[in-house]
């Protein structure tokens, strides 16, 4: 058994760190820990699959490409359907940010 809270056994560097908790064809469930990295300036992000996020631990900010911008915390998620851009301007490094992702082509 494993606790999604335990990140005492990671190491840390200046990557984000994406763990696959569950993966088959239609679903894909991640956990990201985030300490400081935000998307590159004048980058976007734009997945293939619909993502739903949540935050765990800490804090950020996502924005859109359509101007649209969500300073998340703790407990907040947000759906970011596939094709969208967006990027990550902020997450926090004390706390660290704790993601659950859930990707899917449906």
């Amino acid at each position: 058994m494993k606790n999604i809270f335990n990140i005492n056994d990671l190491s840390f560097g200046n990557e984000e760190i994406f763990e696959n908790l569950f993966d088959d064809k239609e679903i894909r469930i991640e956990r990201i820990i985030s300490t400081g990295q935000k998307t590159p300036e004048g980058n976007w992000l734009c997945e293939e699959e619909n993502e739903w996020v949540l935050l765990l631990q800490g804090n950020s900010i996502i924005s859109f490409e359509s101007d649209e911008k969500f300073e998340m915390k703790q407990g907040d998620y947000l759906f970011i359907p596939s094709g969208k851009r967006h990027r990550v301007e902020f997450t926090s490094v004390n706390p660290h940010c704790i993601w659950l992702a859930i990707h899917s082509k449906i």
